[in-house]
């Protein structure tokens, strides 16, 4: 087995587009269920809804940054519609409602009916040259050996990680503010700040809202990457990961979320190519083949994530005296 592949895949995995998107993905959920403690198991509602926003503005002939902020708008109006009659719930009524609400959004832009609008099954393609035209990098590879990246993959990977840190240094300004403070007190008991006279429902609502937007600038990064957004790629199963990357990382952190996202994507491509290799080489003796790779790699990352909240249930860089729990 070549330690040296396994490694430079890992950190192309790191340092991925993926794992900027979880990223964005993740610092949404740090803020809605860090700091507030809405238990939202629908993120992936938001990163569809920016994807396909931006694609379908510029399909009707929106000039680009409009059409991302659009994009953005969806996101937001998708956050009005499920955050208006469902956060008034708590605790496992509000998570089974946002994955609910996420898989029918989901389905609703699979429909046939819907094919000329949404592109159905087929989803939309080639929305993202306008970004690509404002590649300033020539061509070529930039990078050290093989850990390098072509000029298109790169552009990519800049603007995804400054809108990270712009993502987690706003997040990290807004929970030190007033306000803040005020998602901090509703994450530990909603009485609390109810009795001096502050509107419990307008900052849930707030919180979802701005977690939603950050979580849609994820969507709309992978949906640019790939030039195509498709229905059935945004499954449930993408909240979920974004959630393993918030752990991981540790909840209500400022930098939690990033951390964590790097590593579930160094341990997923690392845990792919080592995989991979020790089959090629016959070391697991026929009993598994290459197609086999992907659901390992996530049941030992599962494993992993078992024994970090046993071991240590804040994450890498949480606070032990501040582990979230809900109220249920």
């Amino acid at each position: 087995m070549n330690a040296q592949t396994i490694l430079i895949d890992g950190l192309r995995g790191a340092v991925g587009v993926s794992a900027v998107s979880f990223a964005l993905a993740a610092i949404g959920l740090n803020l809605q269920f860090g700091y507030t403690g809405l238990m939202n198991f629908g993120q992936v509602g938001f990163l569809l809804a920016g994807a396909y926003g931006t694609a379908i503005a510029v399909e009707h002939g929106v000039p680009f940054p409009l059409a991302v902020l659009i994009g953005i708008l969806s996101a937001v109006v998708l956050g009005l519609a499920l955050g208006l009659p469902t956060l008034r719930l708590r605790g496992d009524f509000l998570a089974i409602l946002t994955i609910s609400a996420a898989e029918i959004l989901r389905l609703v832009f699979r429909a046939e009916q819907l094919e000329g609008f949404t592109g159905g099954v087929r989803g939309k393609a080639g929305f993202a040259d306008p970004f690509f035209s404002w590649n300033p990098l020539p061509r070529g590879r930039f990078g050290i050996g093989d850990l390098a990246f072509d000029e298109r993959a790169l552009w990519v990977l800049i603007v995804g990680w400054l809108l990270v840190i712009l993502s987690t240094l706003a997040v990290r300004r807004l929970v030190r503010s007033p306000w803040g403070r005020v998602l901090k007190a509703i994450r530990a008991d909603e009485a609390a700040p109810a009795s001096v006279g502050k509107n419990v429902f307008l900052y849930k609502v707030q919180s979802l809202l701005v977690g939603g937007v950050i979580g849609a600038l994820g969507g709309i990064l992978i949906a640019v990457d790939a030039q195509y957004t498709n229905p059935d790629y945004w499954l449930s199963a993408l909240t979920f990961y974004a959630y393993v990357a918030l752990i991981l990382g540790g909840v209500a952190t400022t930098w939690g979320p990033v951390i964590g996202a790097m590593l579930f994507w160094f341990l997923t491509q690392a845990l792919d190519t080592a995989l991979r290799q020790a089959i090629e080489a016959g070391y697991l003796g026929g009993a598994v083949d290459t197609t086999d790779t992907g659901p390992i790699r996530f049941a030992v990352v599962g494993l992993a994530l078992i024994l970090l909240m046993a071991f240590r249930p804040q994450g890498l860089l949480g606070d032990p005296d501040d582990v979230v729990v809900i109220d249920q």
